[in-house]
């Protein structure tokens, strides 16, 4: 009898070691590493193969006519490219209580309408409790297939007998193979898993859509390699307090990444938002408060006018403190050394924060030149024109850089009612015949002077 080895594995990247570690060597964690029964190696004989696919020419390769599967839900669809690719293999992860399998059952239950077989695999509940979600978000359907289950061979027996056109795995970390000798969610079980469950898509051309978990530092949980096997990583943002979540596409072979999905939370599951500009600006003041200022910011392929909001106050403690809530809080650092250096603001010794209204995450840099005048306003106790946009990058010397997408940011801003833009200088713009003034600008000063200059 083969004598049974353990090793220890790190559980955020996977690393093996044959004694355990306070410390990653490979990834840094602390206190990651768990024990693993490793199986004997048993010799093998190389298998006769029979290839019944030989290597085909480009064009000689047919395109099937329904590559992509609706899911009836624009805003998925939106961050799908399209919609589910046929044969793809889809992660989509997000904090506890978020609202992942609530907007997958609403999926289900859509895709069932266009006479599409579903699997739902729930290895975190029983099929009573998804009967109840169910019924609270009024998904009815015969094609819609409940299966409980956390063994892997078992579910793709299933899907070898059904042969639906989607397959659900709720969630990764629950289902496990017998083929590992390690506990469910561990990183052995979630590679292998994954592996298995890409080659039951590539194989049988069966769409399958996994959850993910995600750490407590907000990344997705198990090894790195899990994001390179899968087609698409969607990530479910949103603050559990508000009643708006976003989905975000991190990866996609099939699209466009950083695409985004705006979806509201109601006691009858997720709603889209068809219009998220109009939501994001649904407060705000027209009374035109210092500190405050709307940007244009570009999420994908989609624009969005969202509210900046900066508060400048002394502190009464020897260091400031600089506290940003949805925007990179070293982007909001490096522009109040570009303030201070460029036009001469103290804010040595001022708390300053910033916080994005809406719970949206902005990362791109277009929003630089709306917290800087959010910042200097409120330092100034002025008010910024109320129907004023602005976008724009800012240098380190203080100039404003340009902006990829400017004719989609100012149509947008248009269509919301606003009656001047500020642009950086140097972007190319076509004369807009629409009402809208474009104010053109190279240096943050003179954004501060003529964005102020039109207050009433």
């Amino acid at each position: 009898m083969a004598k049974v080895k353990s090793k220890y594995v790190c559980q955020n990247c996977g690393y093996e070691s044959a004694g355990y570690l306070g410390k990653c060597p490979e990834c840094g964690s602390w206190g990651s590493f768990t024990e693993e029964v490793s199986a004997p190696q048993v010799a093998k004989t190389e298998p006769e193969l029979f290839d019944t696919t030989p290597p085909m020419k480009l064009d000689e390769i047919e395109m099937n006519s329904e590559i992509r599967m609706s899911t009836n839900i624009s805003e998925f669809d939106r961050v799908l490219g399209g919609g589910i690719v046929q044969g793809s293999l889809i992660l989509i992860a997000g904090d506890p209580g978020i609202g992942k399998s609530t907007i997958l059952l609403q999926t289900s239950g859509e895709v069932c309408k266009n006479n599409k077989k579903v699997l739902y695999v729930s290895a975190e509940e029983s099929a009573g409790q998804i009967k109840l979600r169910a019924e609270r978000l009024g998904v009815k359907s015969d094609n819609l297939y409940i299966y409980p289950q956390t063994n892997l061979e078992l579910v793709k027996k299933h899907i070898e007998n059904m042969q639906p056109d989607l397959v659900i795995i709720d969630s990764i970390q629950a289902i496990y193979t017998s083929l590992i000798q390690s506990s469910a969610g561990s990183v052995s079980q979630i590679r292998e898993c994954c592996n298995m469950l890409m080659q039951t898509a590539k194989s049988q051309n069966i769409s399958i859509i996994v959850i993910g978990h995600v750490t407590k530092e907000g990344n997705i949980a198990g090894p790195k390699v899990l994001e390179h096997m899968v087609d698409t990583v969607i990530q479910f943002e949103g603050d559990k307090t508000k009643t708006y979540r976003i989905l975000r596409s991190i990866k996609n072979r099939f699209g466009n990444t950083s695409e985004v999905g705006i979806f509201e939370m109601t006691s009858n599951g997720l709603s889209e938002v068809i219009n998220p500009s109009e939501l994001f600006l649904k407060e705000y003041s027209q009374t035109r408060t210092p500190g405050s200022t709307i940007i244009v910011t570009n999420e994908g392929t989609r624009p969005l006018l969202v509210e900046i909001q900066a508060l400048v106050g002394t502190t009464p403690y020897p260091a400031p403190r600089r506290i940003a809530n949805g925007v990179d809080t070293g982007r909001v650092l490096q522009i109040l050394a570009v303030l201070e250096k460029r036009i001469g603001l103290n804010l040595s010794k001022q708390d300053v924060y910033v916080n994005v209204i809406g719970g949206i995450d902005v990362s791109e840099p277009a929003a630089d030149l709306g917290i800087a005048l959010a910042i200097v306003t409120c330092v100034r106790d002025v008010v910024f024109d109320s129907e004023t946009a602005i976008v724009g990058e800012i240098g380190l010397s203080g100039e404003i850089r340009a902006v990829n997408n400017i004719e989609k940011r100012i149509n947008e801003a248009q269509k919301l009612g606003f009656k001047r833009i500020i642009v950086p200088a140097s972007n190319e713009i076509q004369d807009s015949s629409g009402g809208i003034e474009i104010i053109k600008v190279k240096r943050i000063l003179e954004a501060i002077t003529r964005g102020i200059k039109h207050d009433n």
